[in-house]
């Protein structure tokens, strides 16, 4: 009798563990769900963080810039298409569209490791005229090389990326930003090789992989609003 207890005893606590772990994953499902559902419309407090704006992709579906603003965005940053790619000719609409909505404006050129730093920045040049109400133009630090057809070190892309920050600064007449991937830094450790003010990406959650302050924190990447049938990039300054 008292074996049988114990087996009894046994295949209950089993099943008992069985149940919890079934309503552990269950409690887990619901809370990503949740968690996804909450980052279609989340932004940092702006009691903390009162300069908010956002980024427009290249190619994007009509944007209603004054929601922006309703939204509590100050500045819009316009991504710049990549040149050969797909042609971009609403850039200079929006750009129209969000200074006459009151915004400030910057734009990002995505930095590509395959290429020289006089082709990108003869494409910067010719996209972005000189203008003394430009914010800081950011460099986005997003691709490796390992895309490139033919091999290029670190060192030769380190090399070409001083090159376009120089040029692009003498054309812009400001220092750029550098909107710096996890990856990228992991790779080349620009973050503490180039002084310059950085802008680091991590949903929610404040991102530290740097290893000293930034300027710009994109908060949401995918931010669902009135501003737009497709999802903005949402970006929050550093007081």
């Amino acid at each position: 009798m008292a074996r049988r207890g114990r087996k009894s005893g046994r295949v209950g606590a089993g099943r008992w563990l069985l149940r919890l772990a079934a309503l552990g994953v269950v409690l887990g499902g619901v809370f990503v769900v949740w968690l996804w559902w909450d980052m279609r419309s989340w932004r940092p407090d702006e009691t903390t963080f009162p300069e908010q704006g956002a980024v427009i992709a290249s190619n994007s579906a009509a944007v209603r810039f004054a929601t922006i603003g309703a939204l509590g965005g100050a500045f819009a940053y316009l991504e710049l298409p990549d040149e050969g790619g797909a042609p971009d000719p609403g850039f200079p609409a929006r750009l129209s569209a969000a200074r006459e909505a009151g915004l400030k404006v910057g734009v990002i050129h995505v930095f590509d490791p395959c290429r020289s730093a006089d082709a990108q920045s003869a494409f910067f040049t010719r996209m972005v005229p000189r203008d003394a109400g430009w914010l800081p133009p950011a460099i986005a630090l997003t691709r490796l090389a390992e895309t490139c057809a033919e091999p290029v070190s670190d060192a030769a892309v380190e090399s070409e990326l001083v090159t376009l920050i120089n040029q692009i600064e003498t054309h812009a007449g400001k220092p750029v930003i550098l909107k710096l991937a996890r990856n990228f830094q992991a790779r080349h450790r620009s973050a503490q090789s180039l002084e310059r003010d950085l802008w680091l990406m991590r949903d929610r959650a404040q991102p530290d992989y740097a290893g000293r302050p930034w300027l710009l924190w994109s908060a949401n990447s995918s931010l669902m609003s009135e501003a737009s049938e497709e999802p903005v990039e949402w970006v929050v300054v550093q007081k």
